[in-house]
């Protein structure tokens, strides 16, 4: 069944809305106009997509599912919009880049300074967040661009690895453990655990890891912080599950030491995402080669610190 476009845009601006004179006012149209369109959509797809009250109008259960979809495909519309009336020769646009905190600071910062450099023009944008959250951000369209650990679900997804990282156990210098034993899973459980949040990718891996070989982690300390970790264990409240790649630092100023293991956790990969379907713009095909470039050249290079 084929439905203009334009009704689409007039449901998700009262939807948004929650009223039609305020939702006539934002398109310019009137009210009847409005109201029209609405009865023009619910009766080409047979389905009642507002409950009227006097306070205005809301989504009924079958609107709302039609509205979560017409919000996603007209973001993408706009999205592309938006790409198409961009300068092809990289003089001005944006590039929206999703990537977590701990991801930008340790990986993507010199070649954000680099890209700045060579087309000041183009505004760079980055928004923060886990792997889950800048992959729905990039099938959304809110983001050109998604740094994100092995993502599990790749449909629709184009990924370049882009480096490795290993998950190892830490605890402060002073810690009263023995750095030089051998731990077994089993030992490492028994600690005083520090871990990121469960929604994080990498606390799932590494409970999964444990898992398989029918041990459970359940940790005292629970964190959002990946810095926080390393704070934490530094003053010696517990061993902290940390990635190595992300705690060099520390490890080098003495602050904090690994914990030596008879086992080996599998590397896990921060990929470069972007849509299959969606063609990049100038500027996110320019900041792809910069990054794919440098992957090849192993610029972030697992430490030996260790291994």
């Amino acid at each position: 069944m084929s439905v203009k476009l334009e009704l689409y845009r007039v449901f998700k601006e009262v939807a948004e809305a929650g009223n039609i004179s305020v939702a006539a006012k934002n398109l310019y149209i009137s009210q009847s106009a409005v109201s029209q369109s609405i009865k023009q959509l619910e009766t080409a797809l047979q389905a009642r997509l507002f409950s009227r009250s006097p306070r205005g109008v809301s989504l009924t259960g079958e609107g709302q599912l039609l509205y979560d979809y017409v919000r996603s495909a007209l973001g993408l519309l706009a999205t592309g919009e938006d790409k198409l009336s961009q300068a092809q020769q990289l003089m001005l646009g944006t590039l929206v880049i999703g990537a977590s905190d701990t991801v930008t600071g340790q990986f993507l910062t010199p070649y954000l300074e680099s890209f700045h450099r060579l087309h000041p023009g183009i505004r760079l944008k980055i928004i923060s967040g886990r792997s889950a959250k800048v992959l729905s951000l990039l099938r959304s369209g809110s983001v050109d661009i998604a740094f994100a650990s092995t993502p599990a679900e790749r449909e629709r997804l184009e990924a370049w690895p882009c480096f490795s990282t290993h998950s190892v156990f830490v605890a402060g210098s002073g810690y009263g453990c023995d750095f030089d034993h051998v731990y077994t899973r089993e030992e490492i459980a028994a600690f005083p655990l520090i871990l990121l949040e469960r929604k994080a990718s990498s606390r799932g891996f590494l409970e999964q890891d444990f898992l398989r070989c029918g041990v459970t982690l359940t940790p005292e300390i629970e964190l959002s912080s990946r810095s926080l970790l390393v704070t934490l264990a530094k003053i010696g409240l517990g061993v902290a599950g940390v990635t190595l790649e992300f705690v060099q630092d520390a490890l080098s100023s003495g602050e904090i030491r690994l914990l030596k293991t008879d086992f080996t956790i599998p590397a896990r990969s921060v990929e470069m995402c972007t849509l299959v379907d969606v063609a990049p713009t100038a500027a996110a095909g320019a900041f792809m080669e910069m990054v794919q470039a440098g992957a090849e050249k192993e610029i972030l290079r697992p430490a030996e610190t260790g291994e």
